[in-house]
């Protein structure tokens, strides 16, 4: 019951840790703007992008050796990780929030639920209680991991 969501959901998490640690360079935006606003912001860049996504396959091909089917829902986790993660940023730079502000649920579930939303047609979810210790140890695992790159300066927030 635990093993299988851990196993499904480390694409999206490796996708979604992999930008802070291989990130930086060109913002995927280019600075442009919209109404006014930065679209993502200078912190979601093409190399984290392509890095982020990278690395989740990476780790649905890995997984594939033993779940053939990973393979194809380790794509869809990873491009759904990172538009997940940039949709949040469009959303909190319309809204005015500077880069960094840590908006409660937005910055913890919506790269999970977008990356879920990309695999559902894909099949192989976990069951309920599977969705539910996802649920929770994305929370748990958000805020430590958070912390500990922000300790090691690889973010300038703990959050």
């Amino acid at each position: 019951m635990i093993l299988f969501p851990i196993i499904y959901i480390f694409p999206a998490y490796v996708a979604n840790g992999a930008p802070v640690i291989f990130g930086g360079g060109t913002p995927i935006d280019m600075n442009r703007r919209f109404r006014g606003k930065p679209i993502f912001g200078k912190h979601k860049t093409i190399r984290g992008f392509v890095f982020g996504v990278a690395s989740g396959i990476i780790i649905g091909a890995l997984e594939s050796v033993a779940l053939p089917y990973m393979l194809a829902i380790g794509i869809a986790l990873s491009f759904g990780t990172l538009f997940g993660d940039m949709l949040g940023s469009f959303i909190k730079r319309q809204m005015g929030f500077k880069e960094g502000k840590d908006v409660f649920l937005m910055d913890q579930y919506l790269f999970l639920v977008v990356a879920m939303l990309f695999a559902l047609p894909l099949g192989h979810l976990p069951e309920l209680y599977g969705i539910i210790f996802i649920i929770l140890l994305t929370g748990v695992l958000h805020k430590l991991t958070n912390y500990i790159a922000h300790k090691a300066k690889l973010k300038e927030v703990p959050w």
